[in-house]
């Protein structure tokens, strides 16, 4: 096999290039050429990095710079309770949505007075709401999508309706309620009566006003104001004292206010239905 060689000469290098080629002839040959090399202008040096530039400095601040930082926001105090006896812009607008959802206060004064608490109260017995009287936050979330209570019957015309389940007397007329009342009806305890051990219950079921007092009746279990009898000695009549519980003898009690409100569109005939949802 023949060998070439190449040897190149520069005055700082010697390269030398051995190639192995077919052989030509059976003979082993070596041949060795010296080729020059141009003499080339040595190469520039590499120019060296470019320092980076010093950072922009950063100012000192002044000692007497009176500098700082914003206060993040505070949170917005929650709305105080509302109870008998707070007066203000939040009653008035309590009173307000009270009204216009049917409830049974009648003047937005801005005072929390009697038929606003009953009115909340029925509010909060329509909605199974603890029956406190108070608007704290749930009573105020319930005021923003309050239920909507329906009437037990849809007739044509005007009629009473007591829900003893919920405590509560409907004006309805035809078939919409137009006022929610607070109200309490018996208490289901037993009591003595001339003697006799009677337990206080009211009657259900459908019923027309049969007649009216328009006064206070002294009777034998108390109290009634302008009673409007449905049936028997069981009467619709104004009270003192209409608590948040069943609490009456028998009779459904509501406000002296309320009473004295309806008592003249309450007249002999009118219906009424009492019953338990």
């Amino acid at each position: 096999m023949a060998v070439l060689v190449v040897r190149a000469r520069t005055p700082d290098l010697v390269l030398e290039v051995t190639k192995q080629c077919p052989p030509p002839a059976p003979a082993d040959n070596t041949a060795v050429v010296d080729v020059p090399i141009p003499d080339y202008p040595p190469l520039p040096p590499k120019p060296e990095d470019p320092e980076p530039e010093p950072p922009n400095p950063v100012p000192p601040v002044p000692d007497d710079l009176d500098f700082k930082l914003p206060e993040p926001p505070k949170p917005k105090p929650k709305p105080a309770a509302l109870r008998s006896g707070s007066e203000g812009p939040q009653v008035k607008a309590l009173q307000q949505r009270l009204h216009e959802l049917g409830y049974q206060v009648q003047s937005a004064d801005g005072q929390f007075g009697p038929e606003t608490h009953h009115s909340v109260v029925a509010f909060q017995k329509v909605n199974r709401l603890a029956r406190d009287g108070v608007v704290g936050p749930i009573t105020r979330r319930a005021l923003e999508q309050p239920r909507a209570p329906r009437p037990g019957s849809a007739k044509a015309g005007f009629h009473v309706e007591a829900d003893l389940t919920l405590q509560v007397v409907y004006m309805v007329k035809d078939g919409r309620i137009v006022e929610i009342l607070d109200a309490s009806s018996a208490s289901g305890r037993t009591y003595t009566v001339d003697g006799d051990v009677r337990l206080a219950v009211t009657p259900t079921g459908g019923f027309v006003i049969q007649r009216k007092i328009d006064g206070w009746r002294q009777s034998k279990l108390g109290l009634l104001y302008r009673p409007a009898y449905f049936i028997g000695g069981y009467a619709l009549h104004g009270a003192p004292s209409v608590p948040p519980f069943p609490a009456s003898h028998g009779c459904i009690r509501i406000t002296t206010t309320a009473m004295d409100r309806w008592f003249a569109r309450l007249p002999v005939g009118t219906p009424m239905l009492v019953y338990r949802s």
